[in-house]
């Protein structure tokens, strides 16, 4: 993977290294707040948040699928790591962390890459628009500076707190928090270059200094000082009973991490027209995650919108990634003392506007307009992750996409009874030309269209069976059409071949696909349907038909189904009926 990593540096010029230091230490400025913002709207002590941003920031850059990815803590992780962190505490929360790195080391290892790229849409906005929520409402009593504030595990628990000590507001803490506000939103429109959030904690917090000394909460007021040396190695205590224990959040962890980095890649991918490699991607994620967790850090992912900003200001090469972990550090080792003295009202802004930009608020409203049933997945995902966990959100939400998959699936399957249109000058089949009185009694031949899978199979078997009534001595399905089959639409097809063969009839089958037919001899129904009774073409199949026919049978049949019939129906005396004709030009 080392040589993989290194392949991307080929070509590398000093005018490539002056990109990548510009967009480095712009990234690093804006990922210091970030990181303690995080940190602390996840439970933990801010410099937690930046041991992640310097450790995880490096590795996943270095090792990881995209060019131009950052990683970090990301506002996606909060309300899952707040909810370990109060009930498992926060040594758990690093073994949890060091156990979803060896899950998506192990997803990437076994290719599951492109796997996570299937989660339906509806879901992915429903869960990053709750999670915006929740984030956003978590900063309120920060931001009026409530004290007092128990937190709990569920939205609306949280929201009574707040209602309850809104009395309290501090008039300091608004003040300072607008301050910052306006500067982050204002700051991007007049100097674009300059991070906004950086410049609204710098002024706020000075201001705040200066006028409400002692008056407003700060970083170190609430969680003590910010350490200004490197973090110390440090390994969680494993014991079976907690790896038990901690194997669910792990797993959360996992996919939402998973998810998050391949979407930030994929964002990467569409700003400069390169390609990500979403299995390394998970590897380098996986042993970022793994590291980080030692040295105290929180769980981490690829950041989106660090990573479009990298791009923005030029990067070239994952170089720009390893910078601004090193910016993030030397801020550390240099001016810790200094963010201690930030006010919790002056990033409580910082985490609103980050809740806003993911909140996904467009393609909200876009698909809720719609009115069809992603709008229903869209509103329970968003519903179950506000107001109950993301775990549950996510696991309902897919299986409500799957269900609706299957019968979206079910309405595309089509299953068609056909004979030859005389009329055709290639002899076509068409279903028009089945009909009362012209339908051949010992012949059914069947279209086949769409996927036989476990939401369609028993539907194809029904309607297949349903309408031989005649039994007939031989069944053909046109089959070209069907791109797969699983063991349902395998079975279903058994239940068919033995309903035939009970009544003395065949199966013969004319055009079918690789996958379909790999199933058939792995389960041996290719062998117990016979060799020979599979056909390139249905021409050729419906001459084989022929020769099983009862000569008796025809004899006065006044269907005439196919264009031998009349020879067929009317035998001269003497003469043994000619069923072997050629029939390849039948049906093409």
């Amino acid at each position: 993977m080392s040589q993989l990593s290194w392949g991307r540096f080929q070509g590398y010029s000093m005018q490539h290294l002056r990109k990548d230091l510009l967009s480095g230490v712009i990234v690093g400025i804006i990922a210091i707040p970030l990181g303690m913002a995080f940190a602390i709207a996840s439970g933990v002590k801010p410099e937690y948040g930046i041991y992640t941003t310097i450790i995880a920031g490096m590795l996943i850059s270095l090792l990881g699928g995209s060019k131009y990815q950052i990683g970090g803590p990301t506002g996606a992780f909060v309300p899952i790591l707040l909810g370990i962190v109060m009930v498992y505490g926060y040594e758990n929360l690093l073994l949890a962390g060091f156990l979803a790195g060896i899950m998506l080391f192990l997803m990437g290892v076994l290719q599951l890459g492109s796997l996570i790229k299937f989660i339906p849409r509806p879901v992915t906005i429903g869960f990053t628009s709750g999670i915006a929520v929740i984030i956003f409402t978590g900063q309120i009593a920060n931001f009026f500076g409530l004290t007092g504030i128990e937190k709990h595990e569920d939205f609306l628990s949280n929201m009574g707190e707040i209602a309850l000590h809104m009395s309290a507001l501090n008039i300091y803490s608004v003040i300072t928090a607008i301050i910052s506000l306006v500067l982050i939103i204002a700051t991007p429109r007049f100097f674009p270059k300059i991070p906004g959030s950086l410049i609204g904690l710098m002024v706020s917090s000075v201001v705040a200094a200066l006028f409400f000394s002692g008056k407003v909460a700060t970083i170190g007021s609430t969680f003590g000082d910010i350490p200004s040396g490197l973090p110390s190695f440090h390994i969680p205590v494993v014991t079976w009973e907690r790896v038990v224990q901690m194997l669910q959040p792990a797993f959360v962890i996992a996919m939402l991490g998973g998810i998050e980095s391949l979407l930030s890649a994929v964002v990467a991918d569409g700003m400069t027209g390169s390609r990500h490699n979403s299995n390394r991607e998970l590897m380098g994620q996986g042993i970022a995650n793994m590291v980080t967790p030692l040295f105290g850090g929180i769980p981490a992912t690829g950041a989106i919108a660090r990573t479009a900003t990298n791009i923005k200001n030029g990067a070239a090469s994952p170089l720009s990634g390893v910078i601004h972990g090193l910016v993030v550090l030397l801020v550390l080792l240099l001016f810790a003392p200094y963010a201690s003295l930030i006010p919790l009202a002056s990033m409580a802004p910082v985490l609103m506007i980050v809740a806003w930009n993911m909140s996904e608020r467009k393609e909200f409203w876009h698909l809720l307009k719609t009115k069809t049933s992603d709008s229903v997945i869209l509103v329970i995902t968003f519903l179950l992750t506000v107001f109950t966990d993301l775990t549950l959100a996510v696991e309902v939400g897919l299986v409500l996409a799957a269900a609706l998959f299957v019968k979206r699936m079910s309405d595309v399957l089509r299953v068609t009874k056909v004979l030859p249109d005389p009329s055709d000058k290639s002899k076509k089949v068409r279903p028009h030309m089945v009909r009362e009185g012209h339908d051949c009694p010992q012949i059914s031949m069947y279209t086949v269209e769409g996927p036989l899978f476990f939401g369609v199979a028993q539907m194809f078997a029904n309607s297949i069976i349903d309408t031989i009534h005649e039994h007939p001595k031989v069944l053909i399905l046109r089959m070209g059409k069907v791109p797969y089959m699983d063991g349902t639409g395998e079975s279903n097809l058994t239940s068919i071949v033995r309903h035939l063969q009970q009544r003395g009839g065949i199966l013969l089958i004319s055009g079918i696909q690789p996958q379909p037919m790999e199933v058939l001899k792995k389960s041996r129904l290719a062998d117990e349907i016979g060799e020979k009774h599979f056909f390139a073409h249905t021409g050729d199949a419906l001459s084989y038909a022929l020769t099983r026919l009862e000569a008796n049978e025809c004899v006065g049949c006044k269907h005439f189904a196919f264009q031998e019939c009349a020879r067929l129906c009317q035998p001269r005396e003497g003469e043994e009926t000619d069923r072997q004709g050629v029939y390849s030009s039948l049906v093409q």
